[in-house]
């Protein structure tokens, strides 16, 4: 999953501003600690929405730079996108899958490191099958 974002020049800063996702703003001192910076800002947004129950937008934009997260994220943020498609809360799914609350709060907390096989069974339950591609590195 790669978000576009702008780098704009200012001052002795670099301004971080992602046109996918309102309200991600950072910078950096230079170009790479810019977009590190985006990463943890895309990030802690995209956590708000989930807390909050929002839909996450998925990147559109086209731009020069790029933040790439991991696929476990996108497979998170899928996840919640399923469940809010479904009208399904958090209980639900842990009622589904007879797990205990926290279990299911971790599988859609971005900075926990989720097992493969808990999101494809949650997926399941839910009707999908999760997959994996592999795309050229860009």
């Amino acid at each position: 999953m790669r978000y576009a974002v702008d780098l704009i020049p200012d001052e002795e800063v670099i301004l971080v501003e992602c046109p996918d996702i309102p309200g991600v703003h950072t910078f950096g001192d230079d170009e790479e600690e810019a977009l590190r910076h985006a990463r943890d800002a895309i990030e802690s947004m995209i956590e708000m929405m989930i807390a909050d129950r929002q839909p996450v937008p998925l990147p559109r934009a086209r731009r020069k730079h790029y933040v790439d997260l991991p696929a476990i994220i996108e497979a998170k943020i899928s996840l919640h996108g399923l469940m809010l498609a479904q009208k399904l809360r958090k209980a639900d799914l842990v009622r589904l899958l007879g797990w205990r609350p926290t279990q299911v709060d971790r599988l859609l907390d971005l900075r926990h490191a989720s097992r493969l096989d808990q999101l494809e069974q949650a997926f399941r339950v839910l009707g999908k099958r999760l997959e994996i591609g592999v795309k050229d590195a860009a």
